[in-house]
């Protein structure tokens, strides 16, 4: 089986600052880079989170206590001319606009810009109305996982199953939310525990650490997608910069995980074109040790195995063994067939 292209996501969430044109130079560096999308994170603060909401403890690390949740999302809205202008930029650099909707009224926002694929983050995954929303669409649907067991990773998938959504137009990502994730934490091999609990889906992996080497595994080990934060600038103030690939890493990334899908293969073992010419040159065939008479018989003390594998494959020595040399050899000759 051919390895499949793996959908990369350039995950542009909430790093503008706010800025549209922050943004659009977003999707510039992401299609530079070779990804399939880029993805933005669509909401209102007053209907995803209450006034008096903490903040995560990674987010008070990289933007303080003084404000809540709350005053922090409201400032990295984006406005709906300024999702037409984002929409618009993807097409123009041949990458897929996508953006999480956190809530039902975002949801029909980005249904009515033209939205066809829907990624389910981490923190809806318990959402019964929003999964049930958007399950009923039955278009493509990504779900993240992070924070969650199988057995919540079957609930949503309950739903969004009766809602509509058939098991191949859904993809499952491992995930955890942690920011940046600790490696001890990764914990790689869930994904394929996910695969095999839920036949039918396809798997992939949204990553929160701090290099590419994480996301490169997952592409090895099978995943479909894979999801990635990234910045202009790292030093930039949000919540998250500082757990995000520069776009020097975003392009390395994309190019080891395209590097990757092609060195999978088909899984048929078997000489590669580029190999076959070094098969004589490596190989070995059978050949005189020392000199042979016209006569003599061949033994394990007048034959041997050398390069190159132009002769007799040593694989026939038994059939060798005890037979008549018909002329003489001279010692590295190759034995006649």
């Amino acid at each position: 089986m051919i390895a499949q292209r793996v959908f990369i996501i350039a995950e542009a969430g909430v790093n503008h600052n706010g800025s549209l044109e922050r943004a659009l130079e977003m999707v510039r560096v992401a299609g530079m880079s070779g990804v399939d999308a880029v993805k933005f994170q669509t909401f209102r603060a007053e209907t995803l989170v209450t006034r008096d909401a903490v903040k995560a403890e990674y987010q008070q690390k990289s933007t303080g206590q003084a404000e809540t949740q709350f005053q922090m999302l409201k400032k990295l809205e984006l406005t709906v001319d300024a999702h037409r202008a984002l929409i618009a930029c993807c097409r123009d650099h041949n990458v897929e606009f996508l953006s999480t909707p956190f809530d039902l009224t975002t949801i029909d926002l980005l249904g009515s810009l033209g939205q066809t694929t829907w990624k389910i983050p981490s923190g809806e995954i318990t959402n019964l109305p929003y999964l049930r929303k958007i399950g009923a669409l039955r278009q493509n649907i990504i779900l993240s996982t992070g924070m969650a067991d199988l057995s919540e990773i079957g609930d949503a998938m309950e739903v969004l199953e009766a809602a509509g959504t058939s098991r191949p137009k859904i993809t499952i990502l491992h995930c955890n939310t942690e920011y940046p994730t600790p490696m001890h934490d990764v914990n790689l091999r869930a994904m394929q525990t996910i695969a095999n609990a839920f036949p039918g889906v396809r798997i992939g992996y949204s990553d929160h650490t701090a290099g590419i080497e994480v996301p490169v595994a997952a592409v090895a080990m099978g995943a479909a997608v894979i999801e990635k934060h990234f910045t202009l600038d790292k030093a930039l103030p949000g919540p998250d910069h500082s757990a995000s690939l520069n776009s020097d890493e975003l392009f390395n990334m994309v190019r080891a995980i395209r590097n990757i899908e092609s060195a999978l293969g088909d899984g048929i073992k078997r000489p590669s074109l580029s190999e076959k010419k070094n098969k004589a040159v490596a190989r070995k065939s059978i050949v005189a040790a020392r000199n042979i008479h016209d006569g003599e018989l061949f033994t394990e003390e007048n034959l041997t195995a050398k390069r190159p594998g132009t002769g007799i494959s040593p694989m026939q020595w038994d059939e060798l063994i005890g037979q008549v040399a018909t002329r003489n050899y001279k010692e590295d000759e190759q034995i006649d067939a």
